[in-house]
C-alpha cells in the first residue's frame, strides 16, 4: 500500500502540541470513560513524573525539530499534583522538546482538590492556563454524578482560577437526570457570571463499561428535552460573547483553546502518561502510538524498556479522508479546503466527488475554497462525517 509522503518542510508547517496524562483521581466518578484510578495511598507524584519523562524521550529523534506549542496536563485530576512535580514535568518536557516563547500550558483542576496557593504554585511551574471540572453548579446534581466538592467549592475554585490565571476554561454538562431547562439557564448564568474565558458544554452521554452504564440513571431528558437544552446553551453564550467555535467549545474573542484547535485541525501531538495516545507525521506517513494504560503496568514497561508504548501504527491510505473530516468537521468555521491535503499528504480530489454531494445537500457551506459545515450539517454531524468513511 503506497502512504503519503511528506517532506521535511511540508512537516515544518504542522503544529506539535503535547498531551502528559495523570490517571488518578480521588475517586472514580460513575459518567466517566478516561483512563482514571482512585489514587493510591501514599503516591510519590515525582516518581511518576520520572516515568513519564523517560516515556516522553522515546519520542525525541522523531519530531524533525519542532518545538511544543501547546501542552495539556489531563486525567484524571492532574490538581491532585504538587507544584514541584508540575515544574518538574514541564521543565523536563521543554529540555526535551523546547517550547514556543507562547505555548499554550493547560492544567485539568477539579473543585475539591485545589485551592487559590495550589493555583499559585501551578502558575509559578509554567501553567498558563486551566481547565476546571465543575460539571454543574447544583448540589442534588453533583450528588448524582459522584463528585466530591460542592456548588460553593466549584464556585470558589472558578473564582480562583481566574484570580490568579485569568484565563480559564470551565467544563459543564447539560441533559442531566431530572434536569430541567431553566435549570440549564441558571448553570449557564452561573458560569457567564464567574467570569470564563472559555466553556466547554457536554450533553451526558452514557459510555460503556461506566458505572452509569451498568445501573442507568432515572430522569435523563428525552431527545427532544436534550435539543432544547443545547439551543438554550448556544443562544445564551453567544447573546454573552462568547464564540461558538467547535461542538462543544465556546470562547471568548481570543481565548479560543489553541491545543484542543490542534486537534480538531488534525495537527500532531506527542503525548506520554499511562493510557496517552499520540499523533505524529513523519516522512514515512502518519503515525499513531498508544501507551499501556494500567498505571503500574506503565511504571513497570517504562523501567523496563524505557518507554510504555504498546502499539504503533501507520495510518492507512484509505482513512485518512475519515481521520481529517472527523476532527475538522466539528470546528463551526470549519478550515481552508487546502489544509486536507497538507495535513493528510493526499490531493484534495480523493474527496471531491464527497465534498460536492454533501454541498448540493446543504449539509457543507457552497465554497469549494472552504470545507465548512452549514447549520443543518452541525445538526447531522455523524452522518457528514460517515460520508467520508
Amino acid at each position: 500500500m503506497t502512504l503519503p509522503n511528506f517532506t521535511e518542510e511540508a512537516i515544518q508547517k504542522i503544529p506539535l502540541a503535547l498531551y502528559l496524562h495523570w490517571p488518578w483521581c480521588v475517586r472514580k466518578c460513575p459518567y466517566c470513560d478516561f483512563n482514571s484510578h482512585a489514587i493510591p495511598q501514599g503516591l510519590n507524584d515525582e516518581a511518576y513524573v520520572d516515568l513519564v519523562l523517560r516515556d516522553l524521550n522515546h519520542w525525541v529523534g522523531r519530531t524533525e525539530g519542532r518545538p511544543i506549542s501547546s501542552v495539556f496536563i489531563g486525567g484524571g485530576t492532574p490538581s491532585l499534583m504538587s507544584g514541584q512535580a508540575v515544574d518538574k514535568l514541564l521543565s523536563g518536557a521543554n529540555q526535551l522538546f523546547g517550547f514556543t516563547s507562547d505555548c499554550e500550558i493547560t492544567l485539568e483542576a477539579n473543585p475539591g482538590t485545589t485551592d487559590e496557593s495550589r493555583f499559585k504554585a501551578f502558575k509559578a511551574a509554567g501553567v498558563n492556563r486551566v481547565s476546571v471540572g465543575v460539571q454543574s453548579f447544583m448540589n442534588e446534581k453533583l450528588q448524582v454524578l459522584g463528585r466530591i466538592h460542592s456548588s460553593d467549592e466549584a464556585k470558589r475554585a472558578a473564582q480562583h482560577a481566574g484570580e490568579v490565571f485569568g484565563n480559564f476554561n470551565l467544563d459543564l454538562m447539560f441533559a442531566l437526570p431530572g434536569e430541567t431547562l431553566d435549570e440549564v439557564a441558571t448553570e449557564v448564568e452561573t458560569a457567564v457570571g464567574l467570569g470564563a474565558t472559555h466553556l466547554s458544554f457536554y450533553q451526558l452521554t452514557i459510555e460503556p463499561g461506566t458505572a452509569f452504564a451498568k445501573r442507568i440513571p432515572t430522569g435523563l431528558p428525552d431527545e427532544d428535552a436534550c435539543a432544547d437544552m443545547s439551543d438554550l446553551v448556544i443562544q445564551r453564550l453567544t447573546s454573552a460573547g462568547f464564540d461558538h467555535y467547535e461542538v462543544s467549545g465556546y470562547a471568548k474573542p481570543g481565548y479560543r483553546c489553541r491545543h484542543n484547535l490542534n486537534y480538531w485541525q488534525f495537527g500532531d501531538y506527542l503525548a506520554a502518561g499511562a493510557g496517552a495516545h499520540g499523533k505524529l507525521t513523519t516522512r514515512d506517513g502518519i503515525l499513531r502510538e498508544v501507551r499501556e494504560m494500567s498505571p503500574r503496568r506503565y511504571a513497570e514497561k517504562v523501567n523496563g524498556v524505557g518507554h510504555a508504548c504498546i502499539e504503533t501504527s501507520v495510518i492507512e491510505k484509505e482513512a485518512l479522508p475519515f481521520e481529517f473530516m472527523l476532527n475538522v468537521l466539528r470546528l463551526t468555521e470549519g478550515v481552508p479546503a487546502t489544509l486536507f491535503e497538507t495535513r493528510t499528504g493526499l490531493p484534495l480530489s480523493v474527496v471531491e466527488s464527497q465534498l460536492a454531494d454533501l454541498r448540493a445537500r446543504g449539509l457543507l457551506v457552497p465554497d469549494e475554497t472552504h470545507i465548512q459545515p452549514t447549520p443543518q450539517g452541525r445538526a447531522f454531524l455523524s452522518d457528514l462525517q460517515e460520508a467520508f468513511l
